[in-house]
């Protein structure tokens, strides 16, 4: 993994900003370099692909490429990550190519839903409010977890009055942080100054340089970014409300059954585990895929 300086992430926020111009990184899934895992096409999982796109020979994947190390901007500016390893492993045992198109988080279930992406593969937490929208494959466990800048204590579940960064669309803006805040004023206490983001860069570059007191995101990209910057942020409690990450389809697309599918089979053959591992976080894989786990919990 590459680490990310503070010059590095007020680079890649600069370049978060354009994504509404929409991005594209092309992606083969029979090439070396996107199919790193020897991924092979299995013809009877192919034939279960909706004709068009069979006929089109490619996924096109929304994605915000801010939130490392799922998904994220190299050096050379390509879009990497462990769920574009995954994404194309997908596509590589459908026998398609994937087009990987950045795009602003809060964007990508509206471009699902207008037939702009055929996949949204962007750390999207399953809810019961989004499936109303989409369906989720899930594949990952995460949960959420706070920062703080080093050596300041912050309490996740004290954090009245304090100033929290994150990103916009995601689950810790829309659910998470708005609930700890109103738990706060109705106490008597000041409100969370919620401060949102459009790409996790911002909210984390914001708490490196000190710009907020906390950030809040899931556990895979809170522990990357205190690895990545251990000498200015640390850890702020332990990891909590673990939920499903989910790849969104259409809803009621008989893709969603197609990408199931496929999803347990790379699970099953060993892929998805080693896809995990090298990006070290192997610790929430599941062992069986599922559809639209939070409306069953």
């Amino acid at each position: 993994m590459l680490a990310l300086p503070v010059a590095a992430v007020a680079a890649a926020l600069l370049l978060a900003g354009c994504a509404g111009g929409g991005t594209t990184a092309g992606n083969d899934g029979g090439n070396a370099s996107a199919n790193p895992y020897g991924v092979t096409k299995d013809a009877a999982l192919a034939k279960t692909l909706p004709e068009a796109i069979a006929k089109s020979g490619e996924f096109r994947i929304g994605v915000d490429p801010t939130y490392a190390p799922n998904e994220y901007k190299d050096d050379n500016g390509d879009i990497v990550g462990w769920d574009v390893d995954l994404g194309n492993a997908i596509a590589a045992t459908l026998g398609l190519k994937t087009t990987w198109t950045q795009s602003k988080f809060d964007n990508i279930i509206p471009g699902i839903t207008g037939g702009r992406y055929d996949l949204g593969i962007s750390s999207f937490t399953d809810t019961v409010d989004r499936e109303k929208q989409v369906d989720f494959v899930n594949y990952y466990n995460a949960g959420i977890l706070w920062a703080a800048q080093k050596g300041k204590t912050v309490d996740p579940n004290n954090a009245c009055g304090l100033k929290v960064a994150v990103e916009a669309g995601t689950t810790e803006e829309l659910e998470e942080v708005p609930a700890k805040s109103k738990a706060c004023t109705d106490a008597g206490k000041k409100a969370i100054q919620i401060m949102k983001y459009q790409g996790q860069d911002g909210a984390t570059n914001a708490l490196v340089l000190g710009q907020v007191d906390a950030m809040s995101a899931d556990s895979p990209i809170t522990e990357y970014a205190v690895k990545q910057q251990s000498a200015k942020i640390q850890v702020a409690g332990e990891t909590f409300d673990v939920a499903p990450y989910g790849i969104a389809v259409d809803k009621g697309s008989p893709l969603t059954d197609v990408i199931k599918n496929t999803v347990q089979k790379l699970i099953d053959d060993g892929v998805y585990g080693k896809i995990l591992t090298k990006w070290g976080v192997e610790a929430d894989a599941i062992t069986s895929a599922d559809v639209n786990a939070a409306s069953k919990q």
